[in-house]
């Protein structure tokens, strides 16, 4: 092997390595996430890390864009009307998107999309389809039926154009591209940072959600109740660095999943409480977002850096 190949691979290696020491192991059990208040995914059980992505090494929970959450093993549901929040307010919601007014329902088993074709004047479009896992751990939406106008269409390329498909593989489109016919969804990009990383191995439907399995069937939580807990390496948030981390987030209330939002959660801890541990580490007890009143709340935003 050439000495330039030797140096890449092991710099390469090295740097992989260093990324590894830097990331904070994490774990959640029964976490309703925010990204948007509108769109959030239930965490059943996830184990993971995060993952560094700026210069200073340390994820920091004021900067969503510092870190990646890479999933290893997890379960994780979003409702239909999540999806469609997430595609009409991120995905889609350049002012020149080829789709406008998305929503999604489930029927007979498959998924329902409605929507308006913005490229043509508002006309209206729906779509059925199934669901699997491509090769490359996406979700493909396998088109079974399209109507525009309440008439059938042959496929998704008919109805959008080709000059509209080339259009939703670009970056003005986020996460969902055309493949023929069929819409290929790529989750990690569905949604604002932090950025969650995973090989998807199987999704299906349940009720009125989407169920994705990422690796093997996830562990069991090791402590009860609902939390998020970081281990290892540094970890900031607010103006605290902890070193070898140990912090766990532990939901007030676990009668129903810890409602989770990371652009709110000072204003969620200080409606709770800490305690720290006699190993130097921190319990944090976090009341829901959606149970903080509306004075907690605005409280918040007036503190709030602008």
């Amino acid at each position: 092997m050439p000495l330039v190949s030797v140096a890449f691979v092991l710099a390469s290696s090295a740097q992989e390595s260093s990324s590894a020491r830097r990331s904070v192991h994490t774990e959640m059990h029964n976490v309703q996430y925010h990204f948007t208040d509108a769109s959030a995914v239930h965490i059943t059980q996830l184990e993971g890390e995060l993952v560094p992505t700026t210069a200073t090494g340390i994820p920091f929970f004021d900067d969503p864009n510092s870190f990646t959450l890479n999933i290893r093993n997890a379960e994780i549901s979003i409702t239909t009307d999540a999806l469609a929040s997430a595609l009409n307010q991120y995905a889609f919601a350049a002012p020149d998107a080829p789709i406008k007014e998305i929503q999604i329902s489930i029927k007979d088993r498959k998924l329902d999309i409605h929507g308006k074709l913005h490229s043509k004047g508002g006309v209206p479009f729906e779509t059925v389809g199934s669901l699997s896992v491509t090769p490359d751990g996406e979700i493909r939406v396998h088109a079974e039926s399209v109507k525009a106008a309440h008439l059938p269409v042959k496929g998704l390329m008919d109805l959008l154009g080709e000059n509209i498909a080339k259009i939703i593989d670009t970056r003005k489109v986020h996460g969902v591209r055309l493949e023929k016919d069929d819409l290929i969804l790529t989750p990690a990009e569905l949604f604002p940072p932090p950025h969650v990383l995973g090989r998807l191995s199987s999704v299906s439907l349940r009720g009125n959600e989407i169920v994705q399995t990422y690796g093997s069937s996830p562990a069991k939580p090791s402590r009860p109740g609902n939390y998020m807990a970081y281990q290892g390496g540094q970890l900031r948030f607010g103006k605290l660095t902890m070193s070898d981390t140990d912090l766990i987030l532990i939901d007030l209330d676990p009668q129903d999943p810890f409602d989770f939002y990371l652009n709110h959660y000072k204003e969620q801890l200080t409606a709770g409480y800490t305690k720290n541990t006699l190993s130097s580490g921190l319990r944090a007890y976090f009341r829901d977002y959606n149970k903080l009143t509306a004075k907690q709340k605005s409280h918040d935003e007036a503190v709030r850096p602008k």
